[in-house]
């Protein structure tokens, strides 16, 4: 018997790591009057003024631990007078930080809190994460509608992540029309985003013809892909298929 084609069936963001948010915090500050190599004590400095984007960076470096000893509960600290202060990435951090219980008591309450204050002052990632929050039903009741609604604002604002959870959605008619054409546009951008399960699916999609036209070639292609980024399933795929194709 065959073996099954195997999708990944789950939503959820693949940002592993606090690092890629603070990161962006320290790329939003290298476009201001303040460089990214001041010295502490200059950010201090300038924090201690309210310059809220110093203060959104001395909470990076405390953070990772760089000039300075690591110290989460003074990131915290930080990040929240960043985001008090009008500094968007400091409060994406901040709900990033209450979400996974870092430096503070983890508060899913909280973190949908701050993650909303992002999105709603155009921070993508903030978006795509309060995404990932209404779809569980973290923090706040369940609504797959509003997820798919924060899902499109993500994707539409280069997200990813935002783009592989909508094509779930379209997929399985999950708070949107099911629609397996919009299911392989999306599960396409995040696939050339980077997004494993995204080239994982429309391999699926090309494998099976669903809303594309059925190429094993193509199938094929996608699993390879996703095994050349090291994704399992991408690998099961492609050797399950090769060994169909007769290769």
């Amino acid at each position: 018997m065959a073996s099954p084609v195997k999708a990944f069936s789950n939503r959820g963001d693949k940002m592993k790591k606090l690092i890629m948010a603070i990161t962006a915090g320290l790329v939003l500050l290298s476009n201001t009057s303040i460089a990214n190599d001041l010295f502490v004590n200059e950010l201090h400095e300038q924090c201690n003024k309210n310059h809220a984007k110093a203060c959104s960076a001395l909470a990076g470096k405390y953070f990772l631990g760089r000039e300075v000893e690591k110290n989460l509960f003074k990131a915290a600290e930080l990040y929240t007078k960043a985001c008090d202060g009008g500094n968007i990435s400091g409060c994406f951090n901040l709900g990033w930080m209450y979400d996974g219980g870092e430096g503070v008591k983890q508060d899913k309450f909280k973190a949908v809190e701050f993650y909303t204050k992002a999105c709603n002052a155009g921070n993508i990632l903030g978006c795509s994460r309060i995404g990932v929050m209404y779809d569980k039903g973290e923090g706040v009741k369940r609504d797959i509608f509003k997820a798919a609604v924060l899902y499109t604002k993500a994707c539409d604002g280069g997200n990813v992540d935002g783009c592989f959870n909508l094509g779930q959605m379209y997929y399985k008619g999950d708070g949107v029309r099911q629609d397996n054409f919009k299911a392989v546009d999306l599960y396409g951008k995040a696939c050339d985003g980077g997004v494993t399960g995204g080239c994982v699916n429309l391999g699926v999609m090309y494998d099976r013809g669903e809303g594309v036209r059925q190429s094993n070639q193509i199938a094929l292609d996608m699993y390879g892909k996703a095994c050349d980024l090291k994704d399992q399933l991408g690998c099961e795929n492609y050797a399950r298929l090769k060994r169909k194709m007769g290769q």
